[in-house]
């Protein structure tokens, strides 16, 4: 059962059973736990729900915007600094496995790559020889093997120490990091801004709500003592 309910129920019933048994005590202790938990209580609904006439509550999907600038100022301020970024890029180039840029070249279309070499073959000198075998359509069957090649090619290249250290100073040029800081930023804030209050609301419930049933139990905890001790003064 929610933590919650049961304080407020258990101090209920000490205020009833002191006024029907004319304990004062308890009746003293029951009240002053009834007040604290209901006020505990209170203030954590208040932190997610609009209560009207009760100005300040719902302050969770109130600050909304506040939040998502928050969520923003963190994420841009505190982990994807420009020395954040060059620290990762540091660290991948110390990493004993080179980026494995294999699945995209295997995307590549190469098509181009072959029309282009056929274009200067056929515009060169050796075009009129060329010509004498078919023309550009006697290399046709030679498409899918120069792409194989290339491809091959390609991929050897970028494994190699010499490719990876061109890449890897390329990418620590502070205008590279600067643009890289300005996509992430630009992600960030489209994210952001597909939240609504009401989702942000129920996030937020998420995190602490649960957690925050101990305030009610303490509240009323202290407030029976507070009572108790108030009742054996005046006693």
């Amino acid at each position: 059962m929610n933590k919650s309910v049961v304080t407020n129920l258990i101090a209920a019933l000490a205020v009833l059973a002191g006024y029907l048994l004319a304990l004062p005590i308890l009746l003293t202790v029951g009240l002053f736990a009834l007040s604290g938990a209901v006020t505990n209580w209170l203030a954590i609904h208040m932190l997610f729900e609009k209560v009207p006439g009760l100005y300040g509550s719902g302050v969770v999907p109130s600050r909304f915007e506040e939040f998502k600038e928050g969520i923003a100022h963190l994420m841009m301020k505190q982990f994807f600094t420009e020395e954040n970024i060059e620290r990762f890029l540091s660290q991948q180039g110390n990493a004993e496995k080179h980026i494995d840029l294999q699945p995209v070249i295997e995307k590549l279309d190469l098509s181009p790559a072959f029309d282009a070499l056929v274009s200067t073959v056929s515009q060169s000198s050796l075009g009129g020889m060329l010509s004498m075998f078919g023309g550009t359509d006697a290399i046709e069957p030679l498409r899918e093997p120069f792409m194989e090649k290339m491809k091959t090619s390609l991929s050897d290249i970028s494994q190699s120490d010499q490719f990876y250290e061109l890449l890897k100073a390329e990418l620590e040029q502070s205008n590279v990091i600067d643009d890289m800081r300005v996509k992430i930023e630009d992600i960030v804030n489209q994210r952001l801004n597909e939240l609504t209050p009401q989702l942000v609301k129920e996030i937020v419930q998420d995190m602490i709500k649960k957690h925050l049933g101990w305030l009610v139990v303490w509240g009323g905890i202290f407030g029976g003592l507070i009572g108790l001790a108030a009742a054996l003064v005046q006693g």
